[in-house]
């Protein structure tokens, strides 16, 4: 994309007032803020944007300007006077135009002077926002209850609050020809591997698109390029404990601006599989509930094709796991019945995102009263239908990466068809593509299925047990850290 060419800050102010006009639209836009004011002899041409700035800081600010004005001789320089004058966290002095309109539509305040070719930006900025609070998706039983918000400044703090060293960088990133959104690059910078945060800021500064609506979603599409792979190439997480975690393991961090999930890159598959809560309980009580969601996971995934394998084949089961098998007859096929139901339960999924809460309550008994239990009285269901596919449902919601529990899904559903086409050899061959897929993934050049391909016995061992925290004195090799160890 070819970039435009730069508009130096005009003198007259008049010249000003015309351009900021076209750009901006200052009698147009009913939220953008213009006020003119004389100091000294020269005119003071001040900019903002209301919905975007704190008022109080504004109304303060032309007070100092004026009461300035007041105790100082004429003969001094004007612009001069003001930069000394101006007690405020952030001044800055910029050439340029196109400058200063970015920086008044982030929600800064631009002052003009007569005569001058320079104008200051003074950051008021006061984002529309909530408060921090859990999120929704990462809950844990002990632990801190802050979350990241739609605010760039507030997450950058969060942050902050948790790795209190210097070596932290967050470095502003400006995306979208016109959305302009900021994103911001986070990093140790003695310990994260200098080529993976080259790669990642050559990719954000290569976005070439007019707005980034869709925010964290759209940067991921162009930093991984997925393709058709369904498996998720990044980590999201909205918990501040969770990407300092990861920090200070060596990975990168990307915050985007207007949106409260954090993108952790790189990550393998058994990043998706871990959650806050098994750090917040004893290494044991730990490694316990992650056994658990490994087996809800491989549950998702396998039970309902194994299942469905089991009764297309009933010699293949042992006499002790007759059971395990219809003991109903049904005119409709059991594979039919599978996907029928497996479907319903995402469509009750997709319903629940639009519900509102305090009809979620009716939903459920709905589902759970009326679908399951009259679909089975009139022969539609079998009851052994309903219960594997209930517990491939919860092993899916058991999972902590929403998106890989989604994918997770696509992949069970496929099996199942192969299966029922096939028999034991289609089981085989989804196994082994399922595999072969996972195996041949890479997420910014980093193995998918690592530690187990290729296999590393001692970080293997940290992904099938929750070890204390004084015993993980070395980082993970996968992100190449330059500082390989925790601790002295």
């Amino acid at each position: 994309m070819a970039k435009q060419k730069e508009t130096n800050v005009m003198p007259r102010l008049h010249d000003v007032e015309k351009y900021m006009d076209e750009q901006v639209g200052i009698e147009e836009s009913f939220d953008v803020g213009f006020r003119q004011f004389p100091i000294m002899g020269k005119k003071i041409d001040m900019y903002y944007v209301t919905g975007l700035v704190d008022t109080a800081y504004v109304i303060e600010l032309m007070k100092e300007l004026m009461e300035w004005e007041a105790e100082q001789p004429r003969t001094k320089k004007v612009f001069e006077g003001i930069y000394e004058h101006l007690v405020h966290q952030q001044v800055e002095i910029v050439e340029s135009m196109d400058e200063c309109i970015t920086q008044l539509l982030s929600g800064l305040a631009v002052i003009f002077v007569e005569g001058e070719k320079k104008a200051f930006i003074i950051d008021v900025r006061s984002y529309p926002g909530r408060s921090p609070e859990e999120p929704d998706t990462e809950k844990v039983v002990r632990g801190s209850r802050d979350g990241y918000t739609e605010n760039i400044i507030e997450n950058t703090a969060l942050t902050r609050r948790r790795i209190r060293d210097g070596r932290l960088r967050h470095e502003i990133i400006k995306s979208g020809t016109r959305s302009k959104t900021d994103i911001c690059i986070s990093y140790l910078k003695d310990v994260a591997d200098p080529g993976l945060v080259k790669v990642v800021k050559e990719e954000v500064k290569n976005i070439e698109i007019d707005g980034l609506s869709m925010a964290d979603k759209t940067v991921e599409e162009y930093i991984v390029k997925q393709g058709r792979n369904p498996f998720p190439m990044v980590r999201y997480t909205e918990r501040p404990d969770v990407a300092s975690s990861h920090l200070f393991e060596g990975h990168v961090l990307i915050m985007v601006d207007t949106t409260p999930s954090m993108i952790i890159t790189p990550t393998t598959y058994f990043h998706h599989v871990q959650h806050a809560e098994e750090y917040r309980q004893s290494p044991v009580v730990g490694t316990f509930i992650r056994w658990i969601r490994f087996i809800g996971i491989f549950a998702s995934i396998f039970l309902l094709p194994f299942w469905l394998l089991m009764v297309m084949e009933p010699s293949l089961l042992p006499q002790a796991l007759a059971f395990v098998g219809p003991n109903e007859e049904s005119s409709i096929p059991v594979v039919i019945q599978i996907l029928l139901a497996d479907i319903g339960i995402e469509f009750l999924r997709v319903a629940a995102i639009h519900t509102p809460t305090p009809l979620s309550t009716a939903m459920g008994l709905i589902a759970a009263v009326l679908i399951g239990q009259i679909a089975i009285d009139v022969g539609m269901f079998i009851p052994e239908v309903i219960l594997y596919v209930s517990v491939a449902a919860i092993g899916t919601f058991s999972t902590p990466s929403y998106e890989l529990s989604v994918a997770n899904k696509m992949s069970r559903m496929v099996l199942v068809l192969l299966t029922a086409f096939f028999g034991v050899k289609g089981f085989v061959i989804g196994f082994t593509l399922y595999t072969l897929i996972l195996a041949n993934t890479k997420s910014l050049n980093t193995p998918y299925l690592w530690p187990l391909i290729p296999f590393n016995a001692q970080a293997l061992m940290q992904i099938l047990f929750r070890l204390s925290v004084p015993l993980t004195k070395v980082r993970p090799s996968i992100v190449h850290p330059q500082n390989n160890k925790r601790q002295p």
